[in-house]
């Protein structure tokens, strides 16, 4: 059978190499310094999100079956916000910026120049598809940089529709979309860039630095980590609660750096704290909230079976004390508290990046 014609072609270390060579003849004719192009970009990515919102509601649904509204809120409205601002500030943030100078360079005047840094990579992350890759990209574009963009695979529905709306609405001689997995990320990383955005994992964010590295190359890393809650007894309990569980299950059904990875708390006031975590969880997503249309799901197979493996591990799987239910055919995971987990067990080893919320005690 003869090869489909159609077949997608390889992006390797060559195409890289020549993505890179045509970026840098772009940016290198000015384009991109004009106030006039960094605002028809601004006002373009405004147009993705004004005129796609549904299809990118059904696209991040489609990945990660997010509820409409959270994706509204966590992602939609602060790309457009961010948008909102740039064009708002843009007139200001590129005016030179007087500066005294001293008496040893009389009669000089200085002033400081905000100047692009060049050619940028946005890798992007999939707890946050479209935010993570449209907003870094709004920050390049208003300080005048062209532009790649690497989404997610493991979000392929969102990666899709963010290579068709930036190949539609943006320039595409500044502004360009490489989708793929490894080996493209692998093929970009190997070229010289002025500055990787880079919002992951501290396994992957270690291989982006050490690319970077090579090159002298500056990264922001965005990365994540054991981020613990300490609740204290003086407090507003209803309140509280319901913030933990937002910025737990709430987001992206704990798939987020922004998530609780656990509680610390007194002995005494952990029943109530419990308690009421369970009222709330209940009152969100029902009585089995395997069956709830408002719990994100597991971005994978592979991430699934981490979780069931921090949650069967001998020194955990009896501290359950609310959820643990799971459905791997749907990757479906339910909102899990553990009590008193040893500070040895793998779940306290690494960030938890999931559903499951340790809450460890103290007595003071």
């Amino acid at each position: 059978m003869a090869e489909d014609s159609e077949t997608k072609k390889v992006f390797d270390a060559e195409a890289a190499g020549s993505l890179m060579k045509e970026l840098r003849g772009t940016y290198a004719s000015g384009k991109t310094r004009s106030y006039e192009w960094r605002v028809a970009q601004l006002k373009n990515v405004m147009k993705i999100v004004d005129d796609h919102e549904k299809d990118i509601l059904d696209a991040i649904r489609a990945d990660l079956s997010k509820p409409e509204q959270e994706s509204y809120i966590a992602e939609i409205s602060i790309v457009k916000s961010s948008c909102t601002r740039a064009l708002g500030e843009l007139n200001r943030w590129m005016k030179p910026e007087k500066v005294k100078t001293s008496i040893t360079t009389f009669p000089s005047s200085a002033e400081i120049v905000s100047e692009p840094l060049g050619v940028v990579l946005i890798i992007g992350a999939w707890n946050f598809p479209l935010l993570l890759a449209l907003d870094p990209a709004i920050g390049a574009i208003a300080a005048g940089n062209a532009v790649v963009l690497k989404p997610s695979e493991l979000c392929p529905a969102t990666s899709s529709l963010i290579a068709k709306l930036v190949g539609k609405y943006l320039d595409s001689s500044c502004i360009k979309v490489v989708e793929g997995s490894v080996a493209e990320t692998s093929a970009l990383l190997e070229q010289k860039w002025d500055k990787i955005f880079f919002t992951g994992s501290g396994r992957v964010g270690r291989i982006v630095m050490a690319a970077a590295a090579k090159h002298l190359t500056p990264v922001a890393l965005e990365l994540g980590g054991k981020c613990p809650v300490v609740v204290d007894s003086d407090i507003n309990l209803p309140v509280a609660v319901r913030r933990i569980a937002g910025g737990k299950w709430a987001s992206n059904n704990g798939q987020a750096c922004i998530a609780p990875d656990y509680i610390i708390t007194t002995k005494d006031f952990a029943p109530k704290l419990i308690d009421a975590l369970k009222h709330e969880l209940e009152a969100w997503y029902g009585k089995d909230p395997l069956e709830s249309k408002d719990l994100a799901h597991i971005v994978n197979s592979n991430h699934f079976a981490r979780l069931v493996k921090l949650l069967d591990d001998d020194k955990v799987s009896g501290k359950i004390i609310h959820g643990g239910q799971r459905d791997k055919a749907n990757l479906k995971f339910a909102p899990t508290i553990l009590l008193d987990v040893p500070e040895d067990s793998l779940v306290m080893n690494d960030e938890i990046f999931g559903p499951l919320l340790p809450i460890l005690t103290v007595r003071i």
